[in-house]
């Protein structure tokens, strides 16, 4: 992608991971020896890809870090990864090489990916990242036209009340700050371990995450919370945070495979008197 063709976000939010990959501060990190003996195990305890992936068409996206691409292709998938930030995208290659793994790696945003043929994936892979985007409708349309009929799409968000809730925790928990509404990025932290410091993030409210990918094209077939609460954690941590706030969903949908206009065309409700 030509570098001038970024928006103020992408161009953002792109140096900032760069930075974090060359200060070793990047929550993803490159797979190890063992993940590599049982790759699925690892990407897949609750086992919604089957258990054999070999052969299937697999996108990672904004998965870059050496991590979920070069373990897909060791259990067998033809990936391609996609990521904003060319230096995630190194470590992928890097260590694919070390692996002699196949993958293929593009940098691009993920709300455009043009480069991308018409249903040209089976799987969908997409990490935390939806909350880097202003529009995340934009990013389940493009998902939608690169997924096939019947394809899977497993992507993983940040809980809204999550990106509203204060980081430090007050006499009874943590409380909502931010108003649910917020229009552009959510005001900057620093030292939080809930999350990335300095890269701008964006709060979606469940209509758009739910019923957005709904109208995508997709239906709902599983989701998942997973655990990160550990009441036995000092104060302010992540794991003690987590007991209050759930911070991530897992959502597990499957492209349908006849679109209506109606569907195609519908836009989430601004406000209604209605309960």
């Amino acid at each position: 992608m030509d570098d001038n063709a970024y928006t103020a976000a992408e161009e953002h939010n792109r140096s900032v991971w760069d930075a974090r990959v060359r200060q070793a501060r990047s929550f993803a990190r490159p797979a190890g020896d063992a993940e590599f003996v049982d790759p699925l195990r690892h990407l897949d305890g609750a086992n919604w890809l089957g258990g054999d992936i070999r052969g299937k068409r697999l996108l990672c996206l904004a998965a870059g870090g050496g991590r979920h691409g070069p373990l897909y292709a060791a259990a067998g998938a033809e990936v391609t990864v996609v990521d904003i930030s060319a230096a995630q995208l190194a470590l992928d290659r890097e260590v694919a090489a070390a692996r002699k793994l196949r993958l293929r790696t593009i940098q691009a945003s993920i709300d455009r990916l043009p480069m991308l043929g018409q249903a040209e994936f089976q799987v969908v892979i997409q990490p935390v990242s939806t909350c880097y985007v202003p529009d995340v409708l934009a990013v389940y349309r493009e998902v939608a036209r690169v997924t096939c009929p019947g394809g899977l799409y497993i992507s993983q968000h940040k809980q809204p009340a999550s990106l509203q809730a204060d980081t430090v925790p007050a006499s009874r928990g943590y409380e909502l700050i931010h108003p649910c509404c917020l229009e552009g990025p959510l005001p900057q932290v620093a030292g939080s371990p809930h999350r990335e410091e300095g890269t701008w993030e964006y709060l979606h409210r469940w209509e758009l995450l739910l019923g957005g990918l709904c109208r995508a094209g997709f239906a709902i077939e599983d989701v998942h919370e997973p655990l990160h609460a550990d009441p036995r954690a000092p104060r302010g941590t992540f794991a003690h945070r987590s007991c209050f706030v759930p911070p991530y969903i897992r959502l597990k949908a499957r492209r349908r495979g006849i679109r209506s206009p109606e569907i195609a065309g519908a836009r989430p409700l601004l406000h209604s008197g209605q309960p």
